[in-house]
């Protein structure tokens, strides 16, 4: 545990397709079903942004997390079954390995996503521990499945490993397990922040929730608690598990160094009956829709950042590994491009200061979607419900997110000027992947 201001540890709670429209505090809560007053109240003790993006789905937001890289850089552009190539290559760094370089230490409790083969386990990837699954929660309904065959497919486990040791099976992670893992995940990170408080050495602690990832089930103790169904329910239980962390690093007294982030990967779930709400955002993950691009942030960093706050200045995903690396005053990879910007700025004043990032580019594989710029949001190709594309536009849309939240009036044709500053972030950007490509991983290119 540090003291040190300088290097103060850092906490990252990630859920799990949370969408913005869910919680209390941005506008969800009891309106949905299930009060979520823990993640409230933390949210008043911080900054919360009403502008924080992501990419499409699991894989693509928790490499660009890991890595501060767009996954059109490091290949981990989508999600795949297991027993195929996955993962980050190992030419790229991590966020725990470069915060290793600087004397933290740090494990991962939760969902992984991007590696489930030696090598490419978080104990591989710079975690000093882990325990969770490398993949994701889906699979647990492969062993109730009518018709399941379990000798043509790799079962899911919850797994466990150490850097430096192989990783090993746990559990067969099944329907049972889904309902009892967040518990277990929140009781390994208790465990992992008390044994560092008797250590000197500064912290990361990486919590990626499994809820709400379908099928999104509750834990015994909380089915039945909202009296609307399984997803209220697990909405209920997760803001338990966040306060059961916030409750656990306050007693042990190491909540005024320690910054404690809460934030989802993606926007809500398309299927039913799990399917969530981005609020007054269109649209959900897997489409390039602000529902999908915009979610959840919130920050703590007692006496940093000022409490009761908000600002809905731009943010992205990658920004998360930037701005931990400033916080901590580690060092950044400088022989690839880092797409990830520093906020450090606006989050330590947010009531003046602005982003430094004016957009992105938003792209759901290789395909370039959308480009967001400022207030403006414009589309390449059209998909506003996931399967339900009309293909790539001839004339793009554009939209104004302020004016039309949902994106239902495209006007391109008033203010083609929009169009020069973000064809302009579009050929930078094509320029650099050009000119920087990633080397080969050699597990996708056999």
């Amino acid at each position: 545990m540090s003291k040190d201001p300088e290097r103060p540890n850092v906490v990252l709670i990630l859920a799990d397709n949370l969408g913005w429209g869910e919680l209390g505090c941005y506008g969800g809560g009891i309106l949905r079903g299930a009060a979520t007053p823990r993640i409230d109240a933390f949210a008043k003790e911080g900054l919360l942004l009403h502008n924080f993006n992501v990419e499409s789905d699991c894989v693509p937001t928790r490499s660009a997390l890991m890595t501060g890289r767009h996954p059109i850089r490091t290949g981990c552009q989508q999600s795949v079954p297991a027993g195929f190539p996955q993962g980050l290559a190992p030419w790229e760094k991590t966020l725990p390995e470069i915060l290793r370089s600087n004397g933290y230490i740090s494990a991962h409790h939760g969902k992984w996503h991007l590696g489930d083969i030696e090598g490419r386990f978080p104990s591989d990837r710079g975690f000093d521990e882990w325990y969770g699954i490398p993949r994701t929660t889906d699979e647990t309904q492969f062993t109730s499945a009518i018709g399941f065959v379990a000798e043509v497919v790799e079962l899911p486990y919850i797994m466990k490993g150490k850097a430096g040791t192989p990783s090993e099976n746990v559990h067969i992670y099944d329907l049972e397990q889904r309902r009892l893992i967040d518990e277990k995940l929140v009781e390994c990170s208790k465990d992992w922040l008390s044994r560092q408080v008797k250590a000197k050495a500064p912290f990361f602690l990486y919590h990626p929730l499994v809820h709400l990832h379908f099928p999104t089930l509750a834990h015994p103790d909380f089915v039945g608690k909202t009296k609307h169904g399984e997803f209220s329910d697990s909405m209920v239980e997760m803001d338990f598990r966040v306060g059961q962390l916030l409750d656990h690093i306050d007693s042990l007294g190491i909540a005024d160094n320690t910054v404690v982030i809460f934030a989802s990967d993606n926007g809500p779930e398309f299927r039913p009956p799990w399917r969530g709400t981005a609020g007054p955002w269109s649209g959900t993950y897997h489409t390039a829709m602000e529902g999908s691009l915009r979610v959840p942030f919130i920050i703590r960093w007692p006496g940093h950042v000022p409490a009761g706050t908000t600002s809905n200045e731009i943010v992205h995903v990658t920004d998360i590994f930037s701005t931990i690396a400033s916080i901590t005053k580690s060092s950044l990879p400088e022989d690839r491009p880092i797409d990830g910007i520093d906020q450090t700025s606006l989050y330590l004043n947010p009531l003046e200061a602005k982003s430094p990032r004016e957009g992105f580019l938003f792209y759901i594989k290789n395909d370039l979607r959308a480009i967001k710029w400022r207030d403006w949001k414009l589309h390449f190709i059209w998909e506003p419900e996931v399967n339900k594309s009309s293909g790539k536009l001839e004339a793009p849309y554009l939209f104004n997110t302020t004016r039309d939240p949902k994106e239902e009036t495209d006007i391109l044709a008033y203010n083609t000027w929009v169009a020069q500053p973000m064809l302009k972030m579009r050929a930078a950007f094509e320029k650099s992947l050009r000119s920087n490509p990633a080397p080969p991983d050699p597990l996708k290119t056999l």
